[in-house]
């Protein structure tokens, strides 16, 4: 087959097509998360990250090729979610910048496009680490460039290009350590390379309906008539906000399997009106703060710390850029601070930061829950923003965080073996502890952090847990370690039983 051109209709429909390959792979990509904790880590992140845009596309009728690219591009950068969908959606960002200038797409273009995508992905990580979706992304890249003095076929060139991306997946556990000793490869390079390969599905006009794919899995099955419905009756008594509305669709989106759900919850344009005549005409005050987290304890701790608004999220569902942009939008401030309080939520506080037009936005990079109930207790009003991101930021650093959770499958990291339903104590900078009873698997990970400059341990207790086992384990700290005080509080949050922090 020979196809010299990609004109819009063609490109959404591919783009459509690698939507619904990553959607039908996801849970399989979610088994290749090197730590074996139940957070539905990349894979979900990158489906509800590409999904965003889909839905965008699949709106339009008769598009050109200008807005077939804007609608990728603004879709998946608002809809981003997690380390993973950022990157994704940046790179589409770079795409489709360079596509959108054309009505019909050469190879040529085709490999400027991809040259683009890489360049922007690359710039939008501080720190890119090699054996990642990025590496995938550049050798595809590299690829492209030494196809198109090769051939003006897109087929051929796709598949050179799709060729070499699985190539340099296969590699991607040489290079991390981490990688190798799990035996699985980049989760993220996996979810890029089942979009390329949707992607040339629809190409090459194949019809095919990508059925989930489980852990193991890599079948992509023969098409079915048989199409299913699932509608979703919200009941409530009262208007829901919009931001309630969003994180009920985030929920449910994260709940599918199949094909894209066209999801509508009341009147939100009404709500959101409502939500604006009951807003006070207050005058701006000049800082406010955005904070992430899950747990009715946690919840409260931070608004009685000072923050103005809170994101239901953490490991378990990372808000999507547009989801801080909305928070922020409902803080009445000059700048808002954004606690992201996890490190996969950091670039997606990031690319809000760099859309957001009315307002200042500054994220202090908390990966943690304690470093952002340290970076509230640091805040100076009568400080300046400047001085206040210094000092936050300078702050955080003091934290040692640890947190206890379950394995949800038997691994090997960091040379310790975990069987399932293992219990966990991980650290900063990797695995702590790990023991079938939770005790011990606790009591290991504190002997781990505490130093003799260590003066206060906080424990969050969370589902897993209760008072009276928080509480009994604090007291057998304090006996072994008489000179520290021990500060116990309920989290609520979900995933983890334990979130410790030692300063």
């Amino acid at each position: 087959m020979e196809i010299q051109t990609i004109d819009a209709s063609l490109l959404a429909k591919m783009f459509l097509s690698g939507a619904k390959n990553l959607e039908a792979k996801k849970e399989w990509i979610n088994e290749l998360n090197v730590f074996p904790v139940p957070d539905g880590d990349t894979g979900t992140n990158m489906t509800m990250t590409i999904m965003s845009a889909a839905n965008a596309v699949s709106e339009l009728k008769d598009a050109d090729m200008k807005t077939v690219a804007k609608a990728i591009s603004s879709g998946s950068l608002r809809g981003a979610r997690g380390n993973s969908g950022v990157i994704l959606s940046q790179l589409f960002r770079g795409l489709t910048k360079v596509m959108g200038s054309y009505d019909e797409v050469t190879v040529e273009i085709l490999a400027e496009a991809f040259e683009k995508a890489v360049q922007t992905a690359y710039k939008a990580v501080m720190q890119p680490k090699e054996g990642t979706i990025l590496t995938v992304a550049r050798g595809a890249a590299d690829k492209a460039q030494e196809m198109k003095g090769k051939t003006d076929n897109i087929v051929e060139f796709a598949e050179a290009v799709i060729a070499e991306a699985e190539d340099v997946l296969s590699k991607t556990p040489d290079m991390l350590p981490v990688l190798k000793q799990a035996g699985v490869v980049d989760s993220g390079g996996q979810g890029l390379v089942c979009v390329l390969q949707g992607a040339y599905d629809a190409l090459i006009g194949k019809e095919v309906d990508y059925e989930p794919v489980a852990a193991g899995e890599t079948v992509v099955k023969a098409a079915s008539k048989v199409k299913t419905t699932v509608e979703f009756v919200i009941e409530s008594d009262k208007p829901l906000a919009t931001y309630q509305i969003k994180e009920i669709k985030s929920k449910i989106e994260a709940l599918s399997v199949g094909n894209v759900i066209d999801l509508k919850i009341g009147d939100e344009d009404t709500t959101a009106k409502e939500e604006a005549k009951a807003a006070p005409a207050e005058p701006a005050k000049e800082m406010g703060f955005v904070s992430i987290a899950t747990g009715e304890g946690l919840t409260s701790i931070f608004t009685e710390l000072g923050c103005d608004y809170m994101i239901p999220g953490g490991q378990t569902m990372n808000p999507s850029t547009d989801d801080i942009l909305s928070a922020v939008e409902k803080v009445n401030a000059k700048t808002v601070f954004v606690l992201p309080n996890n490190k996969n939520i950091i670039l997606a506080a990031n690319q809000a930061a760099a859309i957001c037009e009315d307002k200042k936005i500054v994220v202090i990079p908390t990966k943690t829950i304690p470093q952002g109930i340290t970076a509230l207790i640091s805040f100076d009003a009568d400080a300046s923003v400047e001085d206040n991101e210094s000092n936050m930021t300078e702050e955080i650093k003091n934290v040692k965080t640890g947190q206890v959770t379950y394995a949800v499958r038997d691994t090997m990291i960091d040379d310790k073996e975990i069987t399932k339903n293992d219990w966990m104590g991980m650290g900063d900078s990797g695995l702590l502890s790990v023991n079938a009873d939770i005790s011990v698997a606790f009591k290991e990970m504190i002997d781990e952090m505490v130093s003799e400059d260590s003066a206060v341990v906080s424990i969050y207790w969370g589902e897993g847990s209760d008072q009276e086992k928080a509480e009994a384990l604090g007291k057998e700290i304090e006996e072994k370690y008489p000179d520290l005080e021990v500060e116990i509080s309920e989290g609520g949050q979900a995933v983890y039983a334990y979130i410790v922090s030692v300063e």
